[in-house]
């Protein structure tokens, strides 16, 4: 699991367990079972009704996806295309798509193969923004379907107060004083259910996968970059340098320290190249 998912999730249920426990009187009030189910399926039918079938089902395998700690590949695709550069340059067509049926990076093997097929630069440019192009919107659709649940189960809370504020006001006028409190405990929980689903799970799972989206990005431009100097036909140091200089810049765009002073361990990683990087204000 994601380090920072875990770490979370721990400290998520720590506070609600202070909060159910320490904080407050009798920890059962905080159950409702009917006010939770009024948040979830009230989130849930908005949005199948805002978004295909399709997409909203996806969400599901997108949620997985955060749970799940993803290695980046920054490092292994820039040695992977130093090598094929290497093999191009020399000349070793069979040994170029012996190496290409051993990669696991697809977009890597779609650029390099529009090389081996010696398709025009232009084209090959074309092609493969085109992928990071579509890439970028599909994911922030997934993105955005966290988003509008985010912004979905707190309106549900509100009804569900509603709900509860209407039957306390359907007893002023009876004897049943006594149960004024309850009804208002029970109006004033779904909205802490909608406020919490919306802060601690769909918000966080919306950034979350806006930050992979940006670290993919990285990873596809590079490639990109490393494509079109294959086809250039350029020296293999050449290349293996200029994106050794990619991932430079990428590093002291995000981090106050040169990239030059970072320790040794650190460099040509690939690994958490935007720890540092501070997340764009968004609504």
């Amino acid at each position: 699991m994601n380090p920072s998912t875990l770490i979370g999730m721990l400290a998520g249920v720590g506070l609600l367990f202070y909060v159910l426990n320490i904080g407050a009187e009798d920890p059962a009030a905080y159950i409702n079972l009917p006010g939770l189910a009024i948040v979830l399926v009230g989130t849930l039918a908005a949005t199948f009704i805002a978004y295909p079938l399709r997409e909203v089902l996806r969400v599901f395998r997108v949620f997985g996806i955060v749970l799940r700690h993803e290695k980046s590949s920054l490092h292994d695709d820039m040695e992977e295309l130093t090598e094929i550069a290497r093999l191009w340059f020399q000349g070793k067509l069979q040994a170029v798509e012996q190496k290409l049926t051993t990669s696991t990076n697809p977009f890597l093997r779609t650029g390099v193969q529009l090389v081996i097929d010696l398709a025009p630069m232009d084209d090959i440019v074309s092609m493969l923004q085109w992928r990071i192009s579509r890439m970028r919107a599909r994911e922030r659709a997934e993105a955005q379907i966290f988003r509008s649940m985010a912004s979905f189960a707190p309106a549900f809370g509100m009804i569900g107060t509603l709900v509860g504020l209407i039957n306390m006001m359907l007893i002023l006028d009876k004897s049943e004083i006594s149960q004024i409190g309850q009804y208002m405990g029970v109006a004033l929980i779904t909205t802490f259910y909608g406020i919490l689903l919306a802060n601690l799970i769909f918000k966080p799972i919306a950034l979350k996968l806006e930050r992979r989206t940006e670290q993919r990005l990285v990873v596809m431009n590079m490639i990109l970059e490393g494509v079109m100097l294959i086809s250039q036909k350029r020296n293999p140091a050449f290349v293996r340098e200029t994106l050794r200089s990619f991932m430079a810049q990428y590093r002291d765009d995000i981090r106050d320290q040169p990239y030059e002073d970072l320790p040794d361990e650190q460099k040509d990683t690939g690994v958490d190249i935007y720890a540092d990087k501070q997340q764009d204000s968004k609504s």
